[in-house]
């Protein structure tokens, strides 16, 4: 997916896309900035005004979040190989993550959604 135009990205934002309500998912985020060392990403909720316009962009639904998000390089990517771009930029042991690579997509997005649809039932959310 080719970013174009997107208000608040430019070709060198390294932005990560998540939902603001989902617990996993804002432990995720705080993990991010905490060991995001050299300030690589950027973040925004799926709920704020930019998540919506950016979501909008790509045609994805802007009423359910079922993926993170992360751009790069004017690449959108979404699952499992959000995730692992994520931790290529991350401090080592967690660029050990990148072995998942040596999965077939199909399979790592077929886990990744497994917990997707049920991270709100075993992590819970926030009103």
């Amino acid at each position: 997916m080719k970013i174009q135009n997107i208000p608040n990205v430019s070709k060198e934002d390294q932005l990560i896309l998540f939902d603001g309500v989902c617990k996993l998912c804002h432990g995720w985020s705080r993990f991010i900035i905490r060991f995001d060392k050299k300030r690589v990403f950027k973040l925004a909720t799926v709920q704020s005004e930019p998540g919506q316009v950016i979501l909008k962009h790509f045609n994805m639904p802007t009423n359910h979040f079922d993926t993170m998000l992360y751009t790069e390089d004017n690449q959108a990517y979404e699952k499992s190989t959000a995730f692992l771009k994520v931790t290529k930029y991350l401090p080592w042991p967690f660029k050990v993550l990148q072995v998942f690579y040596l999965i077939p997509r199909p399979i790592r997005d077929w886990f990744y959604d497994r917990i997707a649809l049920n991270r709100y039932r075993l992590f819970g959310k926030y009103d």
